[in-house]
């Protein structure tokens, strides 16, 4: 990269909640926010967002006529990127760039006219512009009355890195200078849930913690959904207000063994993560924030990746699946909110389950990775 990138603000909702104070504590504790829900007349493990979270989001549905008829994925996306543009400062009116990536877009909504037609044989008006998955992007452009570039798209999990990699391009090449970037994900419907049964990678195991993320000797898979957004704010050089820097940005492809696979040893994490290094000592890497879906290929394949770049001197390994779940596109930048909050607390958050691991003194540099179907790896290298 030619100049570090700041973030200078940072905004969630999951399982955790919406508040910085309130989710640093969950995270501190050893619970998982797994819980089980009925869906095609079954319990199914998912991780739901707080009633007092679903309670703002209808509140901002009811704000204006026009969001009535908007899907829950776009109305995340709105609650935290007002909040994230309200604490990096930046005014109404000003020229920023939006790129907000969801891998299912209206999943609600799109399902919820598909039963429609199969029932009544029509739909309503506003099926098609409400279900397009730009409209996310567009809507937050719209409520923030942004004058930048609007940019929604679709790479399965790896959505919200994604959007980093754009808009670091973006911010280097002197066309933006400040950029809004994250996901967005609201899969917990019959359908999407019904997808993942049918993939055989759901958990379904009744253990204390029933994803088991990062568990590399399960017998089961152990994918469970959550539902999320994020978004941070990006500003070209250094300044006071970081709360972090990106530092460091790599991207690879797979070639496909099979349609939702990535390969053994997850060659495009190698080069993701060789290429977000740079000419850095790998050495300097003080934890990695893995993607690690629950699922035994996509777990054990990811952790090879690691021990091809980094030896015998692996960094602390995490992942915080086992307590939001998979949230798709938006699980890559809640991974990033976990590691610039290990960064700013200098506290390493690890997983309950596994063998305790011993932090450095002081943690500096943090590794995030997301991969998605299509074997689309990206990591992003985060700094003090």
């Amino acid at each position: 990269m030619k100049q570090k990138i700041a973030i200078t603000s940072l905004s969630s909702l999951s399982a955790l909640g919406n508040e910085p104070k309130t989710i640093w504590q969950n995270y501190l504790s050893q619970e998982t926010f797994i819980t089980s829900k009925a869906f095609n007349d079954k319990d199914e493990f998912v991780a739901t967002i707080p009633a007092a979270v679903r309670g703002q989001l209808e509140t901002l549905r009811q704000s204006d006529p026009k969001y009535k008829a908007l899907d829950e994925t776009v109305l995340m996306a709105l609650l935290v990127s007002r909040q994230a543009v309200k604490e990096a400062g930046w005014q109404e009116g000003d020229d920023f760039g939006i790129n907000i990536g969801s891998s299912r877009g209206a999943t609600q909504l799109f399902e919820q006219f598909h039963k429609e037609f199969l029932a009544t044989g029509t739909t309503a008006t506003l099926t098609s512009p409400t279900t397009t998955l730009g409209n996310i992007a567009t809507w937050v452009a719209h409520d923030l009355k942004t004058t930048g570039v609007e940019i929604s798209h679709s790479i399965t999990c790896s959505s919200a890195l994604h959007a980093i990699l754009n808009a670091v391009a973006w911010l280097q090449s002197g066309m933006a200078t400040k950029f809004l970037v994250g996901g967005s994900e609201a899969p917990l419907t019959d359908f999407t849930l019904a997808q993942m049964k049918a993939l055989k990678i759901y958990a379904k195991e009744p253990h204390a913690y029933p994803c088991q993320a990062l568990q590399l000797e399960k017998t089961s898979n152990s994918m469970v959904l959550g539902e999320g957004a994020a978004v941070i704010c990006l500003e070209l050089g250094t300044t006071d207000r970081a709360l972090a820097y990106v530092s460091g940005i790599g991207y690879a492809t797979d070639t496909l063994e099979h349609n939702i696979s990535i390969s053994k040893e997850a060659e495009c994490f190698q080069k993701s993560m060789k290429m977000a290094l740079g000419t850095r000592d790998a050495a300097e890497i003080d934890v990695i924030v893995m993607h690690a879906p629950g699922t035994i290929q996509g777990d054990l394949s990811e952790y090879k990746a690691i021990q091809k770049v980094f030896g015998n001197r692996l960094p602390l390994l995490t992942t915080n699946k086992w307590k939001i779940g998979h949230t798709f596109a938006a699980s890559g930048m809640l991974s990033v909110e976990l590691a610039v909050m290990m960064l700013q607390h200098n506290q390493f958050i690890g997983v309950p389950y596994l063998d305790v691991q011993t932090a450095p003194k002081k943690i500096e540099k943090i590794l995030v990775n997301a991969v998605g179907f299509g074997g689309n790896a990206v990591s992003i290298l985060l700094s003090r």
